[in-house]
């Protein structure tokens, strides 16, 4: 599975190690994703989502549907 957030679409991200000495090697930052079980009220049903604990804070605050209507909007979740 790809290591992509499917509410809020976050990717893993390239960049350097920089050491003490100053030099460069190339490494990626990924993104803390959880898989986390969250119950959809209206379909009276569990769903299962590869989230990011940002997007585990955002679904706290708007509310499930709502995050699901804006990650369908960007095209995160088919």
């Amino acid at each position: 599975m790809s290591k992509v957030c499917q509410i809020t679409g976050k990717r893993p991200m390239v960049g350097n190690n920089v050491s003490h000495s100053n030099n460069k090697l190339k490494r990626r930052f990924n993104p803390n994703l959880q898989k986390k079980k969250f119950y959809l009220a209206e379909e009276d049903k569990w769903i299962t989502l590869k989230v990011s604990t940002s997007a585990i804070r955002t679904i706290n605050k708007i509310g499930l549907n709502a995050a699901l209507k804006k990650a369908k909007a960007k095209g995160y979740i088919s």
